[in-house]
């Protein structure tokens, strides 16, 4: 029997990880293995595997898709024409912040949140701060989504070791593309102060061409291979997120794993994401966010990394798969074929 549920792979072929990325890749393969009647994995040719692919994802993949009763999407877009979407959207920035994007990246992606949001059959998305976004933003009733939250890789744990790269002096992390609403700039009029204390600033993550940069001092690592996150994680004195506006916050729950002290942003999902084992400051306040940082990496330490360790064993993927599959199963047997 065919299964009904095809899973749209398409984000889970990219080289570069960022937490879209993951979330398609555990889905894709978490789901199959935990209900294999359930799922089929469908995967374009791997050139479009970037917007090249948005072709292939509009025209191509309802056709293979045949058969199937739903069409699970987990990385924001899906199939527009489609009446068989279920889409994980991860956040609504594009909507609250168009500054943030580029203009066609921008542009497409509000058009076709507006669109999913009104058609698709189910929303899962990573926090109740963004379902409460969909509603305000878009209207959606609250019984079409469901609250999936991301899990934390058994790879990222306090056995990790030292960074593999030498990076000197003792540092404090941050991990994310250079746009501007990951508010790296504040590491820069944060980081005299910083050195002061013996930390070195830290920043690994790539550039996307549809985002905004912003540029920064602070040492730049590019992008981490996955291998070496644990580690990277694991070194740091803290990890700094100042972000403006994240719909989950995957890299706290992954440096907590590790035993790393998190100071996160005020703003968004972080201090649900984070729940209550991080320290918060706004991220506007660059007095506020460095003092955090130092208590984060002197006094308090020993409470975050507890408190980090606790949180961040409640979430694993198996348990964000067991959630997504109980909302799929739950539509496939009240909704009409």
């Amino acid at each position: 029997m065919t299964p009904p549920v095809v899973i749209n792979a398409r984000a889970a072929q990219r080289d570069e990880i960022g937490g879209v990325e993951r979330v398609a890749r555990e889905l894709a393969g978490q789901l199959p293995a935990l209900r294999p009647e359930r799922y089929r994995v469908v995967r374009p040719p791997r050139a479009l595997r970037h917007r090249a692919g948005q072709v292939w994802e509009q025209a191509v993949l309802p056709v293979v898709a045949r058969g199937a009763r739903l069409i699970l999407s987990p990385a924001n877009l899906a199939p527009l024409a489609s009446g068989r979407n279920v889409v994980y959207v991860h956040d609504a920035a594009p909507l609250r912040e168009p500054a943030w994007f580029g203009r066609v990246y921008g542009t497409w992606h509000r058009l076709a949140l507006r669109r999913l949001a009104a058609d698709a059959r189910l929303l899962l998305v990573p926090s109740d701060f963004v379902r409460r976004e969909l509603g305000e933003l878009l209207g959606v009733d609250a019984e079409r989504v469901r609250v999936v939250p991301p899990g934390v890789d058994a790879r990222f744990t306090a056995r990790a070791g030292p960074a593999a790269a030498q990076l000197g002096r003792p540092y404090v992390l941050a991990l994310g593309t250079a746009g501007r609403r990951k508010n790296l700039a504040l590491l820069d009029r944060i980081a005299p102060a910083l050195l002061r204390e013996g930390l070195d600033v830290v920043v690994a993550g790539s550039s996307r061409g549809y985002l905004k940069l912003e540029p920064t001092a602070a040492r730049r690592l590019g992008y981490v291979p996955e291998h070496q996150l644990p580690a990277l994680y694991a070194g740091a004195a803290a990890l700094a997120m100042p972000s403006l506006y994240e719909g989950f916050g995957l890299p706290c729950l992954e440096a907590m794993a590790c035993g790393t002290p998190v100071v996160a942003s005020d703003r968004g999902a972080l201090p649900e994401a984070c729940g209550g084992a991080a320290l918060h400051a706004d991220p506007d306040d660059a007095d506020g966010f460095a003092a955090a940082l130092l208590r984060a990496a002197g006094p308090e330490r020993e409470r975050l990394r507890a408190t980090g360790l606790e949180r961040a064993r409640a979430l694993s993927w198996e348990r964000t798969a067991e959630l997504a599959d109980a909302a799929i199963g739950e539509l496939l047997r009240h909704a009409s074929p």
